[in-house]
């Protein structure tokens, strides 16, 4: 996903994902995506794949992410994609979640902060699958002080991931895993909605 900004054509923003026969629920998540593109935010999606056997491949081509195969566990490929990321930030999604918008002002707020360098982001988990009820218990988790989901994405200067040493191979849980070594006192939970209709992969 290939887009040029009006205002600011330098680089800002690497987007991740990691699938794994994901084809039907990409589709939605990379439609989301387009304003970021249009806008300038994003200077790439790359698509870190296991080696899909249905049209995962062929929806990251048609929307002009950068496709790679690698083989291995969850951990080895988003480390693998983030080494091979131009943007000095770093935006990881799952293959089935869908930001709300508008999402990009917010995001552009937050990487042109110096001071963020040293945090990372994630979005507030809801969105028109959850009911009231569901999206309460969220929100109290989230006061209470709860650990952030993989869900809810996670947006994170490169520097500061690779100080963090990335996600680890060995992890069972990769994601949650470098979310926990990021810790609640440096992840900033962002307004905009993520919301996962489909079955994460």
């Amino acid at each position: 996903m290939r887009g040029e900004s009006r205002r600011k054509p330098r680089l800002m923003l690497s987007v991740i994902i990691p699938t794994l026969n994901s084809d039907r629920v990409l589709v939605p998540t990379l439609a989301a995506l387009v304003p970021g593109a249009t806008a300038g935010l994003i200077t790439e999606v790359l698509v870190a794949d296991a080696g899909s056997q249905d049209e995962t491949a062929a929806v990251a081509d048609i929307a002009g992410c950068n496709f790679v195969i690698v083989e291995g566990p969850l951990g080895r490929r988003l480390k693998a994609a983030a080494a091979a990321a131009r943007a000095p930030w770093l935006m990881f999604l799952q293959p089935s979640t869908i930001l709300d918008a508008p999402w990009t002002g917010e995001v552009e707020r937050f990487v042109q902060q110096p001071a963020r360098y040293g945090q990372a982001a994630v979005f507030r988990r809801g969105g028109p699958s959850q009911s009231t009820l569901h999206e309460v218990a969220l929100r109290l988790s989230a006061l209470l002080g709860g650990l952030p989901r993989p869900e809810q994405g996670l947006l994170i200067a490169s520097r500061f991931y690779a100080a963090l040493g990335g996600h680890s191979e060995r992890a069972a849980e990769p994601e949650q895993d470098l979310l926990r070594r990021i810790g609640r006192a440096r992840t900033v939970r962002l307004a905009t909605n993520a919301f996962s209709p489909g079955v994460d992969t």
